[in-house]
């Protein structure tokens, strides 16, 4: 008897397995559910999966940061988040088959994540506190309770089925029946699944129900968005020049469009701010009338136009993360002087000014550039628009000359001044360097590497900045030979990347070609590569192509 009771439980274990994976599963399901419905009613950016994916950003070092960027692009956040979520699928499913032996082990393991997605909400350096543990809190107590009393049915199921089959009367006659056998262990089958099923339904709802309700509270931001009419700028820019734009194909267009500029920051959720109910805050040292200042207050202001070309630190020799907007806004310095404060060259207090974002973001940038006489402004349009939100909107800073890291402030809620020695920003903290002028590059923007152009002549062309010191000259390399110039297209500003383009008479076989520029300080691109970190990627940009 007791052979045949372990025979009909080996029976039962694929089945068991099987289902025990789908109860943790269901498990996590239902926490996210319920963490994203509650933290509609905190904050998006209180849910697990942003809380554990800023807090991973946080403590992943900075070499591992490039290569996201490197290999993923301005998609490395949805890889990140699609890695979270699949470490959280496959650690669901293991406590769901710890539990079909401890149950009490399993929903405690659920409890447990709770608390770290709790832990790295409140740690966020945009955390408001407690509240932003409830999400995290909340979903895995429901997660817990839901694996708890699936794998309790999953017991019954499995033990107690085969022990009334053992002990019902046909089984003492020895005439039973293989559907005698296992009705009971189909009837719990079918138990689970209903309870399942509902489980999984339920959950479904509740997330839906959550993500409407986070997406609602970003309408007011969208139509306070909607809403603005930016004024006509007191001082334009002036038209570009004819001949900024090189008529070759494959090249970057002067202007990058908004929805083409690229976008590297931390935010794992994008910022949807208000701008009815936006303020900006300035105080610190130096400081001698510290103010709040409104949208509209910016708006009614005295508004500058400038295009200017911006650069990410983690752009790789030869990299996207570069492009070129005409924007509108403020001038900083004139808002810095109203305040009373003095730059460090003329005896300031204060050499850093210390811009923070909605998101916790802290960016430094040295007093002097932002008040030496370059176009430093509080950006409130981009390309004739209101800045998108993932550029920023309402209110953002740039200075020309610097890399973004160090001056581009998106979201921008507070500056305060202070100095270098008192105060470390985000980025710094990790090792960046305090001080990041922009370094002189030149691209190849066409052929691109591996290409397979035609013998006779081919027309080499890119881009290449310098800002705030601009572009002189652009030179191009073919293998070992000699430095060529290249033609350059007109300048529009100091602060904009220049296009150059290069007529080469390719002979058949392969080809190395490289670029170098030269600024109008008379620095020249130097040769030695170094990477992105501390202070920006350094090297010549080079193309490998083939000639038929």
């Amino acid at each position: 008897m007791r052979t045949e009771r372990r025979a009909r439980l080996r029976e039962l274990d694929w089945w068991r397995v099987l289902a025990g994976a789908t109860s943790g599963l269901l498990a996590g399901f239902a926490a996210l559910a319920v963490a994203e419905l509650v933290s509609a009613a905190v904050r998006p950016e209180a849910g697990p999966v942003v809380a554990v994916g800023g807090a991973a950003i946080d403590r992943t070092p900075a070499p591992v940061k490039d290569w996201a960027i490197r290999e993923f692009g301005t998609n490395d956040k949805l890889v990140l988040q699609l890695g979270i979520l699949a470490v959280l699928a496959l650690l669901a499913l293991v406590l769901g088959l710890v539990a079909l032996r401890r149950r009490l082990v399993g929903a405690a393991g659920v409890l447990l994540f709770g608390v770290i997605g709790a832990l790295a909400a409140t740690g966020r350096p945009d955390s408001t506190g407690f509240r932003d543990a409830f999400p995290s809190l909340a979903g895995s107590v429901v997660g817990a309770g839901l694996l708890y009393g699936l794998s309790g049915r999953l017991a019954t199921a499995s033990a107690s089925d085969v022990d009334r089959a053992d002990a019902s009367p046909s089984s003492s006659s020895g005439g039973v029946s293989s559907a005698d056998r296992r009705a009971p262990a189909e009837w719990n089958r079918r138990g689970f699944v209903i309870a399942a099923a509902v489980a999984a339904a339920a959950s479904a709802g509740v997330g839906a129900l959550g993500k409407s309700f986070n997406a609602s509270r970003g309408k007011e931001a969208v139509a306070s968005r909607e809403a603005v009419e930016l004024p006509a700028p007191a001082s334009p820019a002036r038209a570009v020049p004819g001949g900024a734009q090189v008529r070759v194909p494959g090249v970057s267009s002067f202007t990058t469009s908004n929805k083409d500029f690229y976008r590297v920051d931390t935010a794992l959720v994008v910022p949807k701010v208000n701008a009815d109910t936006w303020s900006l805050r300035i105080h610190g040292e130096g400081v001698t009338r510290a103010t709040r200042l409104s949208f509209a207050d910016l708006l009614g202001r005295e508004l500058i136009e400038r295009d200017i070309t911006l650069t990410c630190v983690s752009n790789e020799v030869g990299g996207p993360y570069v492009g070129n907007a005409r924007w509108l806004g403020v001038r900083l310095a004139d808002l810095l002087a109203e305040c009373g404060v003095v730059p460090p060259s003329r005896g300031g207090r204060a050499d850093q000014l210390v811009a923070r974002s909605v998101d916790g973001m802290t960016i430094g940038t040295p007093v002097d550039d932002v008040m030496d006489g370059r176009d430093a402004m509080l950006a409130l349009g981009m390309n004739g628009r209101p800045l998108p939100f993932a550029h920023g909107f309402p209110v953002r800073m740039l200075v020309p000359g610097l890399y973004g890291y160090v001056s581009a402030c998106k979201w921008i809620e507070d500056i305060e001044l202070t100095t270098f020695d008192t105060y470390d920003p985000y980025w710094v903290k990790r090792d960046w360097a305090r001080r990041a002028p922009v370094k002189t590059q030149s691209r190849i923007d066409t052929p691109k590497p591996f290409a397979r152009p035609k013998a006779g002549t081919v027309m080499v062309a890119g881009v290449a900045w310098a800002q705030h010191r601009g572009i002189d000259k652009v030179e191009v390399r073919v293998d070992d030979g000699p430095w060529r110039s290249a033609d350059l297209a007109a300048e529009d500003t100091r602060d904009t990347w220049r296009q150059w383009s290069f007529p080469w008479r390719a002979t058949p076989g392969g080809h190395t070609l490289t670029v170098r520029a030269t600024d109008h300080t008379g620095a020249v691109q130097t040769a030695r590569r170094t990477r992105t970190i501390p202070d920006g990627a350094s090297g010549r940009h080079s193309v490998v192509v083939t000639v038929d």
